[in-house]
């Protein structure tokens, strides 16, 4: 069972949900001048480059590359970076960064019943009701959304947004049973394999970079260095330490700042059923997790 969460991961928490929470307005404001495949692939190689100078500096060692091993980083880091980075910023062209943040509060639905599955966090009837409540508010989240493919880009907007948060589920369990490694060398080799997934797809799709206005492009260089890179290496630390379930506290926060961010900074208009699905997540999420927050009170 993973060790009891400790000051440390708590506040990792807090401040990873003020992190992502206003990615999706950066990512919005980056879109500005660059498109969504070099949106991904700048933040995911400004972060490895960022990460692969720390980890030098602080001397940490790289892994046994065995077979297992080898396996477990090009998954995770595919599906950890490549994959939901890409979905995000093709997505966010057609829907508001709002929706995007509150669908990645869907990710621990996805994550608890995997969970059950490949690790030892099992769910328990109540784990199970407030899944069911949160894909009930997902649902609603996306609205009608999906009966109207073909007739738009928002409908495929949003199912990428929502791609993505299973594909951070998937690959936040690889997380927890991948074997031994240092937590910064990890972080840093993920967004590695996933720069040179995206590097190669970008020029294909899209072709080589030029600069754009001075805002898009700090943008693009504060989404490798922030929500990318740090963020990374406190995500690993923290699934590591504590596990993958209560990694998905952080998900009451992110879809809050959000919208946040996406109404005060970018002027978006959230309709009524954002809210709605937000309050019916955020319901399930406190019902699956209230141990957890039965815990966090006593303290």
């Amino acid at each position: 069972m993973p060790a009891p969460p400790t000051l440390t991961n708590w506040l990792s928490i807090a401040l990873l949900g003020l992190i992502w929470g206003a990615t999706f307005m950066v990512v919005a404001i980056a879109l500005e001048g660059y498109g969504p495949f070099t949106v991904a692939c700048a933040r995911t190689t400004l972060g490895a480059v960022a990460l692969l100078a720390l980890m030098r500096l602080l001397r940490r060692p790289l892994p046994v590359f065995t077979a297992q091993m080898s396996r477990y980083l090009v998954a995770i880091g595919l599906l950890n970076t490549a994959v939901p980075f890409a979905l995000l910023s093709w997505g966010q062209q057609f829907v508001p960064s709002a929706f995007a943040g509150i669908s990645m509060a869907a990710l621990p639905l996805f994550i608890l019943p995997l969970a059950h599955v490949f690790t030892d966090e099992k769910l328990s009837l109540r784990n199970s009701l407030g899944v069911i409540l949160g894909f009930v508010g997902a649902i609603v989240l996306i609205g009608t959304g999906v009966l109207r493919i073909g007739t738009g880009m928002e409908p495929l907007g949003q199912l990428a947004c929502i791609g993505a948060a299973i594909s951070y589920a998937i690959s936040s369990i690889m997380t927890r049973r991948c074997p031994p490694i240092d937590p910064i060398t990890m972080a840093a080799l993920l967004l590695t394999i996933g720069a040179a997934a995206l590097i190669p797809a970008m020029i294909l799709i899209e072709g080589v970079p030029t600069l754009a206005e001075r805002r898009p492009t700090i943008a693009i260089i504060a989404l490798g260095l922030v929500p990318t890179a740090l963020a990374a290496w406190i995500r690993v630390a923290t699934i590591r330490t504590a596990g993958s379930v209560f990694m998905t506290l952080v998900n009451y926060q992110v879809p809050l700042w959000s919208m946040l961010f996406g109404a005060w900074i970018l002027n978006e208009v959230l309709p009524f059923r954002f809210f709605a699905a937000l309050a019916l997540i955020l319901l399930g999420l406190a019902i699956s997790q209230w141990a957890t927050l039965k815990r966090l009170l006593r303290r």
